[in-house]
């Protein structure tokens, strides 16, 4: 019998855990190391979401494990307004990463990060309306809940007053299109913000987005996209804030997915990758911002801001990323994963599209019906089918997102094992379209 089968374990976990999502894996992961987990029996399982999209270096790299222990031993956690060197160190680094925005905080988790940058912006421009995309997903708590369009809005009461969505750019399911059939998005653009300007009371502060949104079904924003938002914000007197959760820190071949663009937001956040797993996130902007927020007395208390444990984990994950070269290997490696999912698309009409950048790729699965239109079972029944054979990845399963496998392994995976994932994909869509 597999160890995965204790009867004593899944009946507490059913009698005392909350349920939070999606369902619990059919495994007990006991250990994870480099690109695998593995379970109770040993089973070695790829993981191509490292961990929650969050472990950039794999799991259990040697230069984190030191920087944890080195730190625990040194000083973890403090009273919230005393610095350590690597605090200070780590914002003096990601200001050089990413020029003009020089000024940072640090928190713990991606929402915390969005509720900070949003709390600045409506504290800076004086307004409180925030806008975002229909597919958003910036976190489950207070404001960053009221920004995420992509799931979780029925039941829980009034969103935060003077939230609005527009449409996210769907380049596989345009809603505007050219006469060649192609996306239309400055169109969708223009159409999105004259809805918005007919609903605004004239308190617009901010659009949080997100460079490619994950959640939202891999949706990347198309080059020339990104600078025409930051010119709709500018004329109304908006901020942008960008999310880079899951796109900082080198996973899209950039060290951040809004360089490609050449186009600076006002408020940048990160969070899941610069931690490589541990709890950390930043929020990082002007120094004028930054000024007219202290000047009006912004207020973000926490009880693990600018803790030293988490911002010395920040500062090993970004030598890591700077001596292992990762970010170009991103690209590369990103690019061997596409043509290998591509592959697997020209072979089976169950794939309709591989899109993304670097090593954050979606593979959508639809149905053979000329639609395009999800195929929700067939995607959970190849995740299963790939579970079984040793990969983990993961599925956005939520109505109205699409049955999109959201692929982003470790940046430091190899070429051997990233084959062997592309691989197991191919005989799990083999398998279940067989049957």
């Amino acid at each position: 019998m597999s160890r995965n089968d204790d009867a004593a374990f899944w009946e507490s976990a059913n009698n005392h855990l909350i349920r939070y999502g999606s369902p619990f894996d059919p495994a007990i992961i006991e250990r994870a190391k480099g690109s695998y987990v593995y379970d109770a029996d040993g089973r070695a399982i790829l993981d191509f979401t490292s961990g929650q999209m969050s472990a950039v270096l794999g799991h259990g790299h040697p230069r984190i494990v030191e920087t944890v222990q080195r730190q625990v031993e040194t000083v973890a956690h403090l009273f919230s307004s005393m610095l350590t060197r690597p605090v200070v160190e780590l914002a003096e680094r990601l200001a050089a990463l990413a020029p003009g925005l020089e000024k940072v905080l640090f928190l713990s988790t991606g929402a915390e990060s969005n509720e900070a940058a949003i709390r600045m912006a409506k504290l800076v421009t004086g307004k409180h309306e925030i806008v975002a995309f229909s597919k958003s997903w910036h976190g489950m708590t207070g404001v960053a809940a009221s920004a995420t369009y992509s799931a979780g809005r029925k039941g829980y009461g009034p969103a935060a007053v003077g939230s609005f969505a527009i449409p996210a750019p769907n380049a596989f399911r345009p809603r505007f299109k050219h006469p060649d059939g192609s996306l239309d998005w400055q169109t969708e653009l223009d159409d999105a913000f004259e809805l918005l300007d007919a609903q605004s009371t004239g308190n617009l502060a901010a659009f949080v987005a997100e460079p490619i949104l994950s959640s939202g079904g891999i949706l990347e924003l198309p080059k020339g996209y990104l600078a025409a938002l930051k010119k709709k914000c500018e004329e109304r007197g908006m901020l942008l804030i960008l999310d880079e959760a899951q796109t900082g820190i080198g996973r899209t071949g950039d060290m951040f997915a809004f360089q490609r663009d050449g186009v600076t937001p006002d408020i940048l956040t990160l969070s899941k990758t610069i931690g490589a797993g541990l709890p950390l996130s930043a929020v990082m902007t002007t120094p004028e911002i930054e000024q007219a927020a202290y000047e009006k007395g912004f207020l973000f208390y926490t009880t693990h801001v600018s803790d030293p444990l988490p911002a010395a984990v920040g500062l090993t994950v970004l030598d890591v990323v700077r001596d292992e070269k990762l970010v170009a290997r991103a690209k590369q490696m990103g690019a061997q994963l596409y043509e290998g999912l591509s592959s697997i698309k020209d072979q089976y009409a169950c794939v309709g599209d591989v899109r993304g950048r670097g090593l954050l790729l979606g593979m959508e699965i639809i149905k053979e019906t000329g639609n395009r239109a999800p195929d929700h079972e067939m995607g959970a029944a190849i995740m299963a089918e790939a579970f079984k054979r040793g990969l983990s990845m993961n599925i956005v399963k939520m109505p109205g997102m699409g049955g999109v496998f959201r692929i982003a392994p470790p940046l430091t995976i190899s070429s051997e094992e990233l084959d062997k994932g592309i691989s197991i994909i191919g005989d799990a869509v083999k398998a279940c379209v067989s049957r």
